[in-house]
Order: structure tokens, then sequence, then C-alpha cells
């Protein structure tokens, strides 16, 4: 959406919702080290925010629960001013305008947490660049270029529901999947992605089952996430993670991505909020967010 302040300059704002991937199995290696994945995603009301204005000069800031971190660790490189530049380099060359512009991240997830945060933020910088600049660009070519930040990019730039197979660039939608109920949950402990894949001791995996007349929580319950187990060994945290949102009553838990994030998912939207707030009290120092898919 567009809004405006009272003196009339115009702001984009547009949300970039938490990628949580339901089930993720990995069914093979590329010659070139990427490997091949199957994975059902989903995304939700928790999200990080861009926020963007007409500048006499690009420029970038951070705010929200994670910017420090992020700040601290980005050295002057992220994904949202890699997306503003290679947007702009796209629009320039068909002779579109690109003028200037101050983005700001409110960043509310936590970092390199297997739930998307660098690339749905660049995601969400590409959709909202668009509409700040009126700018229109071919639907390929949107999508090669976002794969090119990053292969979750490019499923982070839908944020519907969604299969997606080979690295995350071949997506297929969704439409059935009903709202679900969550309880996002992190450590805020690091975990190294090229370490769980490197552990990882089988490369070719059964794909995603067939889904036929059952429902979706049947489903998840024939999949999983082939990057859980050499996680846990890295972070045993995680292994806690799944317990505390079990005992909350919470089925299926699962690890997201390549963590440390956990979901749970709950039978209703007050049994989530409960369950957050019971673990918030007995682990103060980790993440929990109740949430909902979109």
């Amino acid at each position: 959406m567009r809004v405006h302040d009272i003196s009339g300059a115009t702001e984009t704002i547009e949300a970039a919702p938490a990628k949580i991937n339901l089930a993720l199995h990995v069914t093979g290696q590329r010659a070139d080290g990427y490997h091949l994945l199957e994975t059902l995603v989903a995304f939700t009301e928790a999200g990080d925010v861009i926020r963007i204005r007409d500048a006499d000069a690009d420029s970038f800031s951070i705010s929200g629960p994670f910017g420090d971190l992020l700040r601290a660790g980005d050295g002057g490189d992220n994904l949202v001013t890699r997306a503003r530049d290679l947007l702009r380099d796209a629009l320039v060359s068909t002779g579109q305008p690109a003028r200037p512009v101050a983005i700001h991240l409110e960043k509310n997830l936590p970092v390199a947490s297997g739930i998307g945060g660098g690339s749905a933020d660049a995601a969400a910088t590409l959709r909202a660049l668009l509409r700040h600049w009126d700018a229109g660009i071919d639907p390929q070519k949107l999508a090669s270029l976002a794969l090119r930040l990053g292969a979750d990019v490019p499923m982070c730039l839908e944020s519907r529901s969604l299969v997606a197979r080979g690295i995350g660039e071949d997506i297929e939608a969704v439409t059935d999947l009903p709202e679900l109920f969550l309880v996002l949950a992190n450590p805020l402990k690091a975990v190294s992605t090229p370490e769980i894949f490197r552990r990882l001791q089988t490369k070719n995996n059964p794909p995603l089952p067939e889904r036929t007349s059952g429902s979706w929580m049947d489903f998840l319950g024939q999949s999983r996430n082939d990057l859980q187990p050499p996680a846990q060994v890295l972070l045993p945290e995680i292994g806690e993670i799944v317990e505390l949102l079990s005992q909350e009553g919470a089925t299926p838990v699962r690890m997201s991505g390549s963590g440390a994030t956990c979901f749970g998912i709950f039978q209703s939207v007050e049994a989530a909020h409960k369950a957050e707030m019971s673990l918030r009290e007995s682990r103060p120092g980790w993440y929990f967010q109740a949430t909902r898919t979109i």
C-alpha cells in the first residue's frame, strides 16, 4: 500500500512475510554443488517490513528487534540493496527511470534462521520498488533476477502457498492449503547451513508424497524435513524446541528450512497465543511468535 504523511511525501510499504518450509525433502545434488529440493512452503503474517521514500541519494536503514544483529553482520552489503541495484539496472536498460530512494527495513524476524528473512526482504524490495517507481518488467526476467539474489527469493517473490522444486526456481502454486495457526520458535543461536548439508548423509531422498484425497495434515504427517536431523546434531536446542512445542499441544512440530527456527501447528489462534505466552515464560531469552498463514 501507499500512504501519505502530512508533508505530502509518498511512502511505499511492503510486507516481507516469513517463509515456512512445512516439508523439505532433499532429492539430489547438481554437479555445481547446489542441492535439489522439493518443499511445501507457506507464508505467515509474521515478518519484516520494507518502507520506501524518494530521496536525493540512495540510502538504507534498519530498525526493529533484530536490526542491530543485521547491521553488525552485513558489512554494508545486504540483499535489500543488491535487489535495489539489480532491479534498477534492469529497468534502466529498458529506458525506465529508477530515481534514488531511501529504503528502511523493519527487522522483526531472527537473522539467518531458516524462515527466509533476507530472501523475503529482497523479494519485498523488488515488489515495493516496482510499485514505487511505477515500473514494469517481464515476469520471467523478474524471476531470473530474483534467482540471482538467492535460491529462496523466487518463492518469496510469490509469497503464497506453493511447492518449489529444483533449487527453488520451479514453483507450483497451491490453492487449497487451509489457514494454519503456528508458533514459531528459535533459540537465537546460529547454525551453519553449509555444515548441515555437509553432514546430510543421504542426498537422494524420496520426493514429497503424492497427495490425492487425503487432508493436508495427513500429507504433513507423511513428509519431513531432511535437514532437521543433522541440524539437531549441530544445535541440540532444536530438539529441545521440538519437545517444548509438542508439550504445548502442537502437532506436527518441525524445523523450517535449515533452522534453527521450528514451528508447531495448533488447532486455533487462541491455542497458539496461549502456547506463545507459556513458552516465553519458560525460555525468556528465546524467540517465540504466534502467527497464522496468509
